[in-house]
């Protein structure tokens, strides 16, 4: 495909999504090889784009596991909102997220050799959803694990939040518990609600 036509592609976009939508690494990898080919030399603005998407690739298997771990933990925060992160946030903090990090590992130990490809997918912005994040294989664009959480309401008993993840080795089926907050008597806001 002709650069002016990606380029133009691109600037159409950027437009219509007005910036809420990035260009994907892939894309912005291809311009680059394809300016450093026609130029016989790349730009410096290239050769960093490069050097970043080399060092993507050389993360180690613990920087990896950290680099999830922390975008895990913001993401639950995001969904939470600003009303519901302050009443759980110590709970979660001590309880949940160390259970959703062992089953981050447990997933990465199956992915040794391809954890670049590896990513996790952004919160959802409706509000009503189970859905905190899923971990996906970015080559293939299929989940691996999913983390939710939903509103539990017992009958006579207050509302919870009750948290579990769900992995692809039996097509999403099983309901693998990461525990339990309870919330309150009274009916807890949307997620990311802010105060």
């Amino acid at each position: 495909m002709a650069i002016w036509l990606k380029k133009s592609f691109f600037v159409l976009i950027s437009i219509l999504t007005f910036g809420l939508v990035s260009p994907s690494q892939a894309f912005l990898n291809e311009e680059g090889h394809a300016l450093a080919k026609s130029n016989g030399k790349p730009s410096s603005v290239e050769s960093a784009e490069e050097e970043i998407h080399q060092e993507e690739t050389v993360l180690s298997r613990e920087e990896f596991l950290e680099q999830m771990k922390e975008q895990a933990e913001k993401n639950s925060y995001v969904k939470f909102g600003t009303k519901i992160k302050p009443a759980i946030e110590d709970e979660f903090r001590s309880v949940i997220l160390p259970k959703m990090e062992h089953a981050i590992e447990q997933t990465a130990l199956q992915y040794e050799e391809d954890l670049s490809s590896l990513v996790i997918s952004e919160v959802p912005q409706y509000a009503k959803t189970e859905k905190i994040f899923h971990i996906y294989d970015k080559r293939s664009g299929k989940d691996v694990i999913r983390f939710h959480v939903r509103k539990d309401h017992p009958p006579k008993d207050g509302y919870y939040f009750n948290f579990h993840y769900h992995t692809i080795h039996d097509d999403f089926q099983t309901h693998h518990d990461l525990g339990s907050i309870y919330w309150d008597k009274n009916t807890p806001p949307q997620w990311m609600s802010v105060s």
